[in-house]
């Protein structure tokens, strides 16, 4: 009987450890440096991104966040990476709208699920997607290019910044929303992409609002229509596609701050505070806006809401379109 007891309290004692543990691991971290993991090179808006979030974050926590580039197919190094590490918040993640609802809907092997590999913290910003045109490209609006690309589709192409990413998916949904003809001509990057378009070797182009507007301000190309919900800040002047006539069109690309699955629910607690704390300061939201994002703060379950609503979406876009990558 003393023996049973002693086992029970045993037990007991170990079951409250147990239970205290991550309670006493949050109130201690971080106690040290935090490594965030970019998956695109230095120097682009996404780096940009991750760096002046870094910064906040670290002033934030108490520690230093240091931003790791992981560039590579697509994100997907990046990604697989970092369902690989520790559960432990020293590994954070900047993903992207492409890590998680595009590779998953065009990639029959991927190293991570992306709702199962991960712990969801937050939205942090949307990217504006644009359609833009050859200078002399006729048609001045959506409509007019539209009927045109139908009266003689063997003479239009688009590009994109490659196979399988956002622009060229929002390409395809363009095609499938507007009935327009065009073939895609995929470019490795927005800067050939947009070399191209100015070159006369694409009629219409679809990319980032970002790397557009410089060209757009220039004279050097011309926008078409702007494929989110909500015109562009950097580019009030452009109509939605909604607003040119097709209601209800919206893509844009997105990103969102995620840690491996499994992270200690105080701990992921803990980020998700930090990281709204930070998304709220008007001084960040403006800098984020300077650089042709818009802020979009959402909790870790909005993260996954959005996850579940566009997984399916982007799935039905690439089989119709026949978009894949393996």
């Amino acid at each position: 009987m003393a023996l049973s007891r002693s086992r029970f309290l045993s037990c007991l004692t170990a079951g409250a450890l147990a239970l205290a543990a991550p309670a006493a691991f949050a109130q201690t971290y971080p106690d040290r440096p935090i490594k965030l993991v970019v998956p695109f090179a230095p120097g682009g808006a996404t780096d940009i991104l991750g760096r002046l979030l870094a910064t906040a974050l670290s002033d934030k926590l108490g520690q230093p966040l240091v931003v790791e580039n992981r560039p590579g197919a697509g994100t997907v190094v990046a990604g697989g990476m970092v369902a690989k590490a520790p559960a432990d918040g020293y590994t954070l993640f900047l993903g992207a709208s492409t890590t998680l609802t595009l590779n998953p809907a065009i990639r029959a092997s991927l190293p991570y699920d992306p709702l199962r590999s991960f712990t969801p913290l937050g939205l942090v910003a949307d990217m504006g997607l644009v359609l833009v045109a050859h200078n002399d490209t006729p048609g001045r609006t959506l409509q007019e290019f539209v009927a045109l690309s139908k009266a003689a589709p063997d003479k239009f192409s688009y590009g994109s910044y490659g196979t399988g990413s956002s622009v060229h998916f929002g390409g395809e949904m363009l095609k499938s929303a507007t009935g327009m003809r065009m073939m895609h001509v995929p470019f490795n990057g927005s800067s050939p992409n947009l070399t191209a378009l100015m070159g006369g070797q694409v009629q219409v182009a679809v990319d980032t609002v970002v790397a557009t507007t410089p060209l757009i301000k220039a004279g050097k190309i011309r926008p078409i229509a702007a494929l989110g919900a909500q015109r562009l800040a950097l580019l009030p002047q452009v109509p939605t596609v909604a607003e040119s006539g097709y209601p209800g069109f919206n893509m844009d690309t997105w990103f969102a701050f995620l840690a491996p699955a499994g992270l200690p629910a105080p701990v992921q607690k803990k980020l998700e505070k930090a990281l709204g704390d930070v998304m709220a300061d008007p001084a960040l939201r403006k800098k984020l806006v300077d650089i042709g994002l818009s802020p979009a703060w959402g909790p870790g379950s909005a993260l996954q809401e959005r996850i579940e609503r566009e997984l399916p979406q982007m799935r039905a876009v690439a089989a119709r379109a026949d978009i894949r990558v393996d």
